[in-house]
């Protein structure tokens, strides 16, 4: 039966059993300036979290020097892997592309302008173990840090997905998802843009999965520039709520 927690610690911090395997998927569209970042911050953290991780950079058809970035990245870092798309497909298909090239036991989804402190994936990993979960989803304690634009735009999506879908997270399109490969090969993803989140979270709900929950701080965006409250990334996503209610 799937349950919904939002599991605390207590104690001294234990590092989670190093015999687990982690992928990291980055989706990147015109990442140049937070391209190095995003790669040194998680290969510190995955390497503070198991001796066997790897890190998935997908160049969703960037325009500016992403591609040259993670290239010159990946021959100081052979664990960097990148998958190049031609042309920029969304959210959704840039997070299939890499899912689908992640060889890890455990797959973590996240942005390259880092919305929360990678320092967190240990525990994260601890906790997903520890409650024999599927998927652990994080949520931002304070919304309220960005521009009122972006913060209603948040809290009214998450309401509709909660009404209209009856999911019980507190924060659908937070990127901040740790979850097992063999549940992913369970799931059918379809959606290019970004309702993947919620599709994301609907389908493992639907395969019986385990998802836990945990709050962490969120940091803005501070580099490049954000495309997710465009007007045509919300049409698609209404798009994608109406064609998928059905059948999710």
């Amino acid at each position: 039966m799937r349950r919904e927690a939002d599991p605390r610690l207590h104690g001294e911090e234990q590092a989670p059993p190093r015999r687990v395997s982690i992928s990291l998927v980055f989706p990147m569209y015109n990442e140049e300036a937070s391209a190095a970042r995003a790669v040194h911050a998680a290969r510190e953290a995955l390497a503070a979290t198991t001796a066997d991780w790897e890190i998935v950079a997908v160049d969703d058809g960037s325009e500016d020097a992403t591609w040259a970035r993670l290239s010159d990245l990946s021959a100081e870092e052979p664990r960097l892997r990148i998958v190049r798309r031609s042309q920029n497909g969304g959210l959704g298909a840039a997070l299939r592309a890499g899912y689908q090239e992640a060889r890890g036991d455990l797959i973590l989804y996240t942005d390259a302008d880092l919305p929360f402190d990678l320092q967190e994936v240990p525990r994260a990993v601890r906790l997903l173990l520890e409650h024999g979960a599927d998927v652990l989803t994080g949520y931002r304690f304070d919304r309220t840090t960005e521009n009122f634009k972006r913060t209603l735009y948040t809290i009214v999506y998450t309401a509709l997905i909660r009404t209209l879908f009856r999911l019980r997270i507190r924060d659908v399109n937070f990127a901040f998802k740790l979850f097992r490969r063999t549940l992913l090969e369970k799931l059918a993803l379809r959606s290019d843009g970004s309702f993947i989140d919620a599709e994301f979270l609907l389908r493992a709900r639907k395969a019986g999965a385990v998802i836990i929950q945990i709050g962490v701080d969120y940091f803005p965006r501070s580099r490049g520039t954000s495309t997710l409250s465009s007007p045509r990334v919300i049409a698609r996503i209404l798009w994608d709520m109406l064609r998928f209610w059905r059948e999710l």
